[in-house]
């Protein structure tokens, strides 16, 4: 994300360009929300190569001073701050033309509305220090809406076609910045899609039956994707950032060659045409431009050809990404800086809170502060669907949950807690427990299971148990909620609110305000599923083995070849 101001040191830029090489990722049987994704010809180059370079420029790429002595080698002088530093100084000049390349580079982004869903998004909860989590959603689009793409994503029946997210990947920069977590959700993952609303004033009710998460981009544009990631996972989504083929292709050229490692020979490409067309020996081999678009696209030739080893393929590339920007070799130029500025912002369609390149390269300032070895990747955890929805996922449950709610709760997905604030004390303190009434719903329901039968009425008795003698069951509303939560109206009512969650042992980072109700609602939700006490997190479990987690200093990481594909 920071590429755009030439900081694709970052993990979030990164990742973007990632996306942006997955985008098309998706989508092969034409089923439903599915395409051909690798069916295309991928021998067309895009728009690479629009940008000549200049001369490289200034005697400090080598490393060295006036004096021509080679400078120590320090942590706080990385190429990467010089890297920025650089770029900064181009951009921002006093100069006339340093605003007026500042205002292009703002004028090739593209943005459009953060959600169109209908529910508000819940609020972050700050840490010890103040600071809050990120969480940044990339989409990658299938779209064939231009030459370009419609030659590097082949499918001439789609040409015109409402594009698809064959790419989603939430990412989650804790609040501390001391690690991120990435969740890919399969293309192939079915669920309800929530209404929205798209800027033009179309109407897209929600779903009365299961549909294909990739469809969610159709309807509307991202924000329709990210209300859907809401509606599935409880996640507030501070940002989105889309891109398609051609963006992918420019943003690989840009950022030079990734290292990536398979098994064996690999050649997905199989006799009824169905593959990406990628070709690598067995062993390490670093790739770029097309031949990045095509590792991302790749489901023919990876593990059992199905969307979930693409997955992996794509965390293996971003990680390596990563790791390859980190070591400060790729960007030692202004020339190629601006190049990678050219290609990040116009690939790019973001959120409106994310419209400027000053916005993005703080967003990538943030992102930097993660060490390699603090990033882990994952896979939503899933099962197959039966029946007419045979091949596609669902959510596991239990796994999937759990997930989720480690990433709303700011826990580390690689076991490591992070520091958390003790929620301040309310001004106003709690009433005698006996004179507090509350109201308990049971929300436990999810997109797969029903209710859990009689969780309110358990939990109020937990509550009776505890002196709450004024406590009630609203047997009338079960919709689900992701996360059990305490709501109260007014800030008289926080102490008593607080309360609650202190007898059933519900971290008072879920106890909020809220104009919804007119006084303390208990909402059990899908994480109390079973009886007992409430299963609090310890900040410090890990990601379910079922997420397929990847460290990012995994550097030994090599795809399994289906052996059908091998040459």
């Amino acid at each position: 994300m920071g590429g755009p101001v030439g900081r694709s040191s970052m993990p979030g830029e990164e990742t973007r360009s990632r996306v942006r090489r997955g985008d098309r990722l998706g989508g092969e049987e034409a089923r439903g929300g599915t395409r051909d994704a690798e069916g295309g010809d991928t021998s067309g180059s895009g728009e690479r190569g629009r940008r000549a370079e200049s001369p490289r420029r200034g005697a400090s790429a080598g490393g060295r001073g006036r004096s021509g002595r080679r400078a120590p080698k320090s942590g706080k002088r990385r190429v990467l701050r010089w890297s920025a530093s650089v770029l900064a100084v181009l951009i921002l000049a006093t100069g006339g033309a340093g605003y007026l390349y500042y205002e292009h580079l703002n004028g090739n982004i593209k943005k459009e509305d953060l959600t169109l869903g209908d529910k508000q998004m819940a609020d972050h909860k700050a840490n010890a220090a103040g600071q809050t989590p990120l969480n940044i959603l990339l989409i990658g689009s299938d779209a064939r809406d231009s030459k370009a793409n419609q030659k590097l994503g082949g499918a001439k029946e789609t040409f015109g076609a409402p594009p698809l997210a064959d790419v989603q990947m939430l990412l989650h920069l804790s609040a501390d910045r001391s690690n991120l977590s990435v969740i890919s959700m399969p293309r192939d993952t079915m669920l309800k899609m929530p209404k929205c609303t798209a800027p033009g004033g179309e109407v897209f009710p929600a779903s009365t039956r299961d549909v294909q998460t990739n469809e969610s981009l159709g309807r509307g544009g991202p924000g329709c994707t990210v209300a859907t990631w809401y509606e599935l996972t409880g996640i507030r989504i501070d940002h989105f950032m889309m891109i398609d083929f051609a963006g992918v292709v420019s943003m690989a050229d840009a950022i030079g060659g990734v290292p990536v490692c398979v098994d064996a020979n690999i050649h997905s490409r199989s006799a009824d045409g169905k593959g990406s067309g990628l070709k690598l020996e067995k062993g390490t081999t670093s790739i770029k431009g097309e031949q990045a678009l095509q590792w991302l696209r790749t489901r023919y030739g990876f593990e059992d050809n199905t969307d979930l080893g693409r997955a992996k393929a794509q965390h293996q590339y971003m990680n390596s990404m990563v790791r390859e920007l980190r070591k400060g070799t790729k960007l030692t130029d202004p020339a190629k800086l601006m190049n990678l500025a050219e290609a990040a912002t116009d690939a790019l369609t973001v959120d409106k809170g994310l419209d400027t390149v000053k916005k993005l390269y703080d967003l990538a300032e943030e992102f930097k502060k993660v060490p390699t070895k603090r990033i882990t990747m994952s896979t939503m955890p899933n099962v197959y669907g039966t029946g007419v929805n045979s091949g596609r996922v669902y959510p596991k449950a239990g796994d999937a949950e759990q997930l989720f709610r480690m990433v709303r709760d700011d826990v580390p997905l690689d076991g490591k807690a992070s520091k958390r604030k003790k929620p301040e004390e309310p001004k106003d303190p709690s009433a005698p427990v006996g004179e507090i009434a509350v109201s308990v719903r049971n929300g436990t329901a999810t997109d797969a299971l029903g209710p859990a039968s009689g969780r309110a009425g358990e939990v109020a008795d937990q509550l009776k148990d505890a002196g709450f003698g004024r406590t009630s069951v609203d047997s009338g509303n079960v919709t689900g909620v992701a996360r059990t939560g305490i709501l109260y109206p007014s800030a008289d009512l926080e102490g008593d609110a607080q309360a609650v969650a202190k007898a059933l042992g519900v971290p008072l980072a879920q106890v909020k305000r809220s104009t919804d109700v007119s006084g303390i609602a208990l909402a059990v939700g899908a994480d109390w599923r079973e009886d007992g006490a409430y299963p609090v997190s310890k900040g410090t479990e890990k990601t379910p083995d079922s997420a397929g987690a990847l460290n990012g200093d995994d550097e030994k990481a090599c795809m399994k070849v289906n052996p059908n594909y091998t040459w």
